[in-house]
């Protein structure tokens, strides 16, 4: 099979992805969207949102559908980096034996990953890095494909350690859920009070999702995308920034985020049935990529801007 019947498929699929997602997940459409994308691109994402919307339910049914093996971990203040990894063990026959943590899955859901010591978000934010874990020298591969998906609860910041700039930036995407129009909330009552299982279908393998993020590695970016992509991202910088952006931001994104914008517009525009991205593919994932590579002032701070305004004026600005 081609590259271009290998798009034609990809389409197919990603279509079918969303409407067995859409049995059990009432709106959300962009947050799934963004998912999706991030898993066709091979990154992890981050998804920010009060409680109740369906963080961990979405994950869960998107790993049902992938046909992939899953693996939640609760973090808590008390979490080792064992729990998470795993540890050896002295067996009977008086031999050591790694036993492996609940990251060794393709999709690991890292559910509130900012109520666990920075040590133990380090071990988690490794194997992302490293696709590995290692434990008394010994190197031991993560299952392919792996995804982390992390979910913050924006209140409630009592006891709570934040993720280091450093370590967001491992995340390819930070997702905001919404919460639910009227009429899609009346939709969730209704499905969730009575009882009735939704029989999900599963519509991809871990062999397939490899090769499809093969073919959307290989597809080629025009000089001039390529150029405003990293015209953005120096956009956000101290050294690049408009009189507009300046008087808001501290720091700005590093070369991370071009790469992750071109992966990101190349999927995008692979889902939309287009051989090559363009310039509004940047910007249909720019948010998504840059809001929690930029840190605010005090004059943000003040004034009620949010990194998404810079962001959206970054992107005006860039044009």
């Amino acid at each position: 099979m081609n590259d271009k019947e290998q798009l034609y498929l990809l389409v197919e699929k990603y279509n079918s992805l969303k409407h067995e997602i859409g049995k059990v997940i009432v709106g959300q459409h962009e947050a799934v969207d963004s998912l999706l994308l991030s898993i066709f691109s091979g990154g992890h994402c981050l998804l920010l949102g009060v409680p109740g919307l369906a963080k961990t339910l979405m994950v869960s049914t998107l790993a049902r559908t992938l046909g992939l093996t899953f693996s939640r971990i609760q973090f808590t203040p008390d979490l080792m980096p064992s729990d998470i990894t795993g540890s050896e063990i002295l067996d009977s026959s008086r031999q050591f034996k790694f036993i492996q943590g609940p990251v060794f899955a393709n999709i690991v859901l890292a559910d509130e990953i900012n109520r666990t010591p920075p040590k133990t978000q380090a071990a988690l934010l490794e194997a992302m890095q490293e696709k590995n874990v290692t434990a008394n020298g010994v190197s031991y591969p993560l299952p392919a494909p792996f995804f982390v998906l992390a979910t913050q609860n924006p209140i409630e910041q009592e006891g709570t350690y934040p993720l280091p700039e450093a370590q967001l930036d491992r995340f390819m995407f930070n997702v905001r859920l919404d919460y639910p129009s009227f009429d899609e909330e009346v939709r969730i009552v209704k499905q969730t009070t009575i009882c009735q299982d939704q029989e999900i279908q599963k519509v991809l393998s871990a062999e397939e999702i490899i090769a499809f993020q093969e073919v959307i590695h290989h597809m080629p970016v025009p000089d001039n995308v390529l150029e405003y992509a990293v015209r953005l991202v120096s956009l956000t910088r101290p050294t690049g920034q408009t009189s507009q952006t300046a008087h808001y931001i501290s720091w700005g994104a590093g070369p991370r985020a071009s790469q992750y914008l071109i992966i990101g517009a190349r999927c995008h525009a692979a889902i939309h049935g287009k051989y090559s991205p363009d310039s509004e593919d940047i910007d249909a994932v720019a948010l998504n990529v840059l809001r929690h590579r930029i840190v605010r002032n005090y004059y943000a701070e003040a004034e009620g801007i949010s990194t998404d305004d810079i962001v959206r004026q970054i992107i005006t600005a860039g044009k």
